[in-house]
C-alpha cells in the first residue's frame, strides 16, 4: 500500500510540473527527430529519497521547466519497473542522461542537483550540443 501511495505522489508531481514525460525510449527518439530536439532521460527509483527531492524542488523551478520543455523530449523511467536499453541500466539514482536524436550520449551525471546547479549543467549540455 505504501508503494502505491509513493507512486501516486510521484505521478502527481510529474503532472504538476507541466512537463510531458514518457517512459518509452524508442518513442522519445522518434519524437525528438520530429521536433528537432535532444532527449533528457531521468532515471529514478521508487525508493530513492534524493529522486523525490529532485522532482519536488528542481523539477518545479520555472526556469528549469522552461528550458527542459523548449529543448528536450523528456523521458522518465523507474529503473526497477521500466524497460531501458542496456546502456542506461544503472544501480545508483537519480541518474541524468542527455542524448541526441540518434541515441548518442551527449552528457551524463548523477545525483540531486538544486535548480541553480541544474541550470548550470544545462548550460554545459548546450555547449556540448553546439560543438
Amino acid at each position: 500500500m505504501k508503494f502505491l501511495i509513493v507512486i501516486a505522489l510521484f505521478i502527481s508531481t510529474l503532472f504538476g510540473a507541466e512537463l510531458e514525460w514518457t517512459n518509452d525510449y524508442e518513442k522519445a527518439l522518434s519524437q525528438a527527430t520530429k521536433e528537432k530536439k535532444q532527449i533528457y532521460i531521468l532515471i529514478t527509483s521508487s525508493s530513492c529519497g534524493w529522486c523525490r527531492k529532485f522532482e519536488n524542488t528542481t523539477l518545479q523551478n520555472k526556469a528549469v521547466l522552461k528550458r527542459l520543455k523548449q529543448k528536450f523530449v523528456l523521458v522518465h523511467v523507474d529503473r526497477d519497473m521500466d524497460e531501458l536499453p542496456e546502456m542506461f541500466k544503472i544501480d545508483r539514482v537519480p541518474r541524468h542522461y542527455f542524448v541526441t536524436q540518434k541515441g548518442e550520449i551527449i552528457h551524463t551525471f548523477m545525483g540531486y542537483w538544486s535548480s541553480e546547479d541544474f541550470n548550470s549543467l544545462l548550460d554545459d549540455v548546450d555547449k556540448k550540443i553546439k560543438k
